[in-house]
Formats: C-alpha cells, structure tokens, sequence
C-alpha cells in the first residue's frame, strides 16, 4: 500500500469526481505485463486475493497480476539481474493500482464496520485512524505503473504453505513464523503492516532485519527507484514524477478488459 498525506474531505470528493485515464480494453497505454519482461520475478499480488488488510479482492483486479509501465518493468529485470549473484530475488506483492481500488480502500476505512481478521494488518492502530495516521491516501503512485511494493526471496527458497483464510495468524508484528505464511527473506514485518515497525529504518527490529532492508533499499535504488520511508516494501521510480493515473482493470493476460 502507498500513502503519501492526510486526505481532506476536498480530497476524497476530487478523487471520487475528477477520475483518471480510462481505456477502452486491455492495458493503460505503454504499460506491460512484468512477467512479460522477466518471468523468473516471483508474483504474490496480495488485493487479487484476501490476504491484505481490506480482507477480500480489491474491484479492479481482474488477474493476480503485476503491470507496469514499460521503461518501470525493465529497470525492475535489471535490479533481478543484479540481485543473481548473491543468490537472492525479487518478489512482487503490488504493482499497477487501479483508480477503483485506491478509492475502496479509503471506503472501507471510514465504513464504520469491524476490521475482523484484517486486524492483524494493524494490531496498534484503529481502522478509523488510518487516514489520520498517513497508511491510506485518496491517491496513490501505483495508479501511474511506476510504483511497485516488493521484497526479497532466497532463490533456492522452499515454498510457501498457502494462505488459510480460516486460520488465525498473528499481528504482522509478531515474529515471522507466527504470521501468515511468506517465502520471503525476514523483513522485520509483514507486507502492509500498517504499524511504525514497519518504517524502513525503525532502530527497533533485529539486526538482520535491518541488513535485509538495507539489502533491498540499495538493489532497488542502483536502478533508480526511491524508497518510501514509512514502508519497507514501497519504491517509485524516480524518473516518473508527473506521470498520469489510470482506472483500467488489470485483466487476464492474453485477454481484454470487459467494460465497466
């Protein structure tokens, strides 16, 4: 997840009526699928599915997908390049975001209803706070396909037991055995945890935690991509500022998005 400021009522009404770049099928315009570019990058697109802390597939999400612009997705192989050396790789949680799917996530903050499981997502902090606290934005980078949140995985890494919707995991906090299941290299938390712990250079965590993001900060930032310093996970492409967002649904690949 990205957020950048404290949205405003003005905010979310211009997010809700102003829209962005729409498309008549398929893909937004310059944009690619990743596995397209480098298949050998692992996928786990955390709002295709229920393991995020909405609870459910985010409206947009068509395909368990990561698309990106396309000069976004080269320089994305590139860091996989360089990482190949040292035995370690990139997996991908987000990339794309469509327009749709930022807007649900600030509805489902300010709903009023329980978080439910999702509640491990943010085991300090009320869901009505989120805002107020900078985790959820009325606007987001990952709409232009130049923002991307991943991690860090052992090549040789065994795999990960599946998520268990019905299981009771513990807070993102806890130690990683305790958490859902991830394949990842030990990151201190767990992806999206909406939780000071996860600022990229909390003194808090263990020292090969730090080590592991400070692994990641330097890999992704050789090829030009600045970290955001509230999450671990979230790097845009510095030579993108300015770029324009869209609401095309992710569909399928080899396949047309359907109307909405």
């Amino acid at each position: 997840m990205s957020a950048r400021a404290v949205p405003t009522i003005a905010l979310l009404v211009l997010a809700a009526t102003a829209g962005p770049l729409g498309a008549q099928g398929g893909l937004p315009p310059g944009f690619v699928y990743l596995r397209d570019v480098d298949p050998t990058i692992a996928q786990d697109i955390r709002y295709a599915g229920s393991d995020n802390f909405v609870g459910r597939p985010l409206p947009g999400y068509g395909a368990a997908e990561c698309v990106l612009r396309r000069d976004v997705a080269a320089a994305i192989a590139r860091v996989q390049a360089d990482l190949a050396p040292s035995g370690l790789a990139l997996k991908i949680y987000d990339c794309y975001r469509p327009e749709r799917s930022v807007r649900a996530m600030w509805q489902w903050a300010s709903d009023g209803r329980p978080a439910g499981a999702s509640k491990r997502f943010f085991p300090h902090a009320e869901k009505r706070m989120l805002f107020a606290l900078g985790y959820i934005a009325a606007s987001s980078r990952h709409s232009t396909g130049t923002a991307v949140d991943l991690t860090l995985i052992e090549r040789s890494r065994p795999a990960a037991p599946l998520f268990d919707p019905a299981a009771s995991y513990a807070p993102c906090t806890a130690p990683a055995s305790a958490r859902a299941p991830d394949d990842s290299l030990d990151m201190g938390t767990g992806y999206d945890c909406l939780d000071a712990a996860s600022n990229t250079r909390n003194p808090a965590i263990g020292a090969e935690q730090r080590r592991s993001r400070t692994a990641l900060v330097a890999a992704m930032g050789r090829r030009g991509f600045l970290n955001y310093f509230r999450e671990w996970w979230h790097f845009a492409y510095a030579a993108s500022a300015g770029a324009p967002h869209y609401d095309v649904p992710i569909p399928p690949r080899g396949a047309k998005a359907q109307a909405q």
